[in-house]
């Protein structure tokens, strides 16, 4: 074990500042999140594939979302778990193993921006050309736009890591909670210009073509809302359109929280804290939000539970 921990290639994290007593609580706390985050995401998951009634686009992209918030939540939270019942000494990682926490988190967060755009797409050919929408968003174009919110996301992230992992190492000490790109590059001694630029014009083309992307999506939805005298259709759209906005925002304000951080040091504590709450609250608030708003899927897990309730009953 000893000569394991001296290697090159083992890495030291550094820990949430927790004291002895809220460490326990602490522990409990992100385990019964972690455990309704799977259970919710998972399970709506399961409910939508079941359910032939479900099989819809808007229903089907959202699959998308429950497999990435249920994929993020399990890179990081389980890893978190573990440190809060280990001490200092104890909280190493493999170099690899790092890369590859890294490159998961970031195809989390890059996934969650892809999958709302092609979300938003959606609503805008249900609101917008609601006599063509049967034609265009067929099985075969959800299946497409999904293979590219997640092939897309794959290039970008493989290339931001890829450019870390070649450079050298002269340092040991991971400052983060949990492996991302920039904990890969402050490891190293050498220039990381490139790793900089190639990281800021990641960061405007993934932001920026997600902002502009649902703006002009929602502007177009808006327009044709305030055109239309129909007010059952306006009442569902703004229901599903206020729900994606709100998950969307949410998602965004995070983003930014988290990137700010990173640009002042003396907020390290802070920006631990709220790398752990986003990979907690986001996944969980974002299938509430679902889950309760769309009434479809609301009716369907309500059924399920009264099925469930039911059948024990008469047990």
């Amino acid at each position: 074990m000893e000569n394991w921990t001296t290697s090159p290639d083992v890495l030291i994290l550094e820990a949430l500042k927790v004291t002895p007593q809220s460490s326990l609580p602490a522990f409990i706390l992100l385990l019964f999140s972690y455990i309704f985050i799977m259970v919710s995401n998972l399970g709506v998951l399961v409910l939508i594939l079941c359910n032939s009634s479900l099989h819809q686009p808007m229903y089907l992209l959202l699959c998308n979302m429950t497999v990435n918030d249920a994929f993020g939540a399990t890179v990081t939270l389980p890893h978190v778990l573990k440190d809060l019942l280990l001490s200092g000494s104890e909280r190493y990682i493999h170099y690899w193993s790092c890369a590859a926490q890294a490159f998961c988190v970031h195809l989390h967060a890059s996934v969650s921006h892809t999958v709302l755009v092609i979300m938003a797409v959606d609503r805008y050919v249900a609101i917008c050309n609601p006599l063509r929408y049967a034609a265009v968003m067929t099985h075969q174009m959800v299946a497409s736009l999904s293979w590219a919110a997640w092939g897309s996301a794959c290039v970008l992230v493989g290339i931001l890591v890829g450019l870390s992992v070649r450079l050298s190492r002269c340092r040991r000490m991971v400052l983060n909670v949990i492996c991302d790109n920039a904990s890969l590059f402050s490891l190293s001694c050498e220039s990381v210009f490139v790793n900089n630029v190639y990281g800021l014009a990641y960061t405007v083309l993934l932001l920026g073509s997600s902002m502009v992307s649902v703006a002009l999506t929602y502007l177009k939805i808006i327009a044709v809302c305030l055109r239309s005298r129909n007010q059952a259709l306006n009442g569902k759209a703004l229901q599903t359109c206020t729900t994606h906005l709100a998950v969307y925002l949410m998602l965004l304000v995070s983003g930014f929280i988290i990137v700010i951080m990173h640009r002042f040091p003396q907020l390290s504590d802070h920006r631990k804290v709220a790398t752990v709450l986003g990979h907690v609250a986001l996944p969980a608030l974002n299938i509430v939000i679902y889950g309760l708003q769309i009434r479809e899927v609301r009716q369907k897990v309500f059924a399920a539970f009264k099925k469930k309730v039911s059948a024990v009953d008469v047990k």
